[in-house]
């Protein structure tokens, strides 16, 4: 088993950037396939961004595709996601999930472990 916690989230204007971090701890880190979501009011969770266990594949959505990028390190217990030229749409609760199952996740994965989330809110 995995805890995740994440951090980083905050109050920023438009165009600005944000640093989202996620620890874990528990399990070895490297085993878990690593993803990023995010849940607006009023909307269904959607996935963001993910990345594979050794870090050698990742994905992302359409709609952070060139502004945002994942990575992690594994002697940190740590996955990472950089944003930049945040846009107000992008305001939303992020989560990090994990999950040992698989080498690669991704978008249409079902992760098993997910932290409490970290508010990002993005100003006009």
């Amino acid at each position: 088993q995995v805890q995740l916690v994440e951090s980083g989230g905050g109050l920023v204007q438009a165009g600005g950037s944000l640093r989202l971090s996620c620890a874990a701890s528990g399990r070895t880190f490297s085993v878990y396939a690593m993803g990023w979501f995010r849940q607006a009011p009023g909307k269904e969770r959607e996935f963001v961004a993910s990345i594979s266990r050794n870090g050698g594949t990742t994905y992302y959505s359409d709609s952070v595709k060139g502004r945002f990028t994942i990575s992690r390190d594994n002697a940190k217990n740590t996955v990472y996601l950089q944003m930049n030229s945040l846009k107000p749409e992008d305001t939303a609760v992020y989560y990090c999930a994990a999950d040992s199952r698989s080498l690669v996740g991704g978008p249409g994965y079902q992760y098993n472990y997910w932290g409490q989330g970290t508010q990002v809110t993005v100003s006009s």
